[in-house]
């Protein structure tokens, strides 16, 4: 089992930036595919990036490609997600996640899930 931890949130104007960092207790954090999403009020969650359990495969949908960089460091048991020129449609709560096997797109797969940080961009 293993209990994530997000942090980094908060408001930032539109083509700012944010880094997120997700917290993962438990000495088998390499061993877990880890995604980042996002729901905003009144939409579904949605995935902003995977990356695989040795780093070497990411996955973005395109409408954060190019913009949002995922990366982890299983030495400290921390998986990363940079934003860069933030529009005001990416305000919502930024979710980690972890699921063993490959990574997936959809949330269904991923069994461990943290509290949440709002990230809130102004025009």
């Amino acid at each position: 089992q293993v209990q994530l931890v997000e942090s980094g949130g908060g408001l930032v104007q539109a083509g700012g930036s944010l880094r997120l960092s997700c917290a993962a207790s438990g000495r088998t954090f390499s061993s877990y595919t880890m995604g980042w999403f996002r729901q905003a009020p009144g939409k579904e969650r949605e995935s902003v990036g995977a990356i695989s359990r040795s780093g070497g495969y990411t996955y973005y949908p395109d409408s954060v490609k190019g913009r949002f960089t995922i990366s982890r460091d299983n030495a400290k048991n921390t998986v990363y997600l940079q934003m860069n020129s933030l529009k005001p449609e990416d305000t919502a709560v930024y979710y980690c996640a972890a699921k063993s096997g490959g990574v997936a797109s959809r949330p269904d797969p991923y069994d461990y899930w943290g509290q949440g940080t709002q990230v809130t961009v102004s025009s």
